[in-house]
């Protein structure tokens, strides 16, 4: 993985690895008006329920995510979206490996 590179073409899916047993972040953006985040997550890895304050795009680039909204589960696959609503209890559960970007927008 090479250092990203602003005014570049780049594979969002080489930007970031997997760590065993871990979970990766990578900002890609960040400023003000809001952020881009790719995360790796290992099988049995998850972040626990919690809020924020602005809708939240997640893009599935690699394997399949099980997203919780509101004590709804949905499984988000390779290649689908999903908008978390601002202010929605929500956690992340990989029961396999996943590779996600997150895009939050202040405002």
């Amino acid at each position: 993985m090479g250092k990203f590179e602003k005014g570049k073409i780049f594979r969002v899916e080489e930007l970031i690895d997997y760590a065993d047993g871990g979970i990766v972040s990578k900002e890609l953006i960040h400023n003000p008006s809001g952020s881009v985040t790719l995360f790796s997550f290992d099988t049995g890895q998850g972040l626990s329920e919690h809020t924020a304050p602005y809708d939240a795009l997640l893009y599935v680039f690699e394997g399949e995510m099980e997203l919780v909204v509101e004590d709804t589960i949905h499984v988000v696959k390779s290649g689908e979206s999903f908008i978390i609503p601002s202010r929605a209890r929500h956690a992340v559960n990989a029961a396999v490996r996943f590779k996600m970007v997150i895009t939050m927008i202040r405002g």
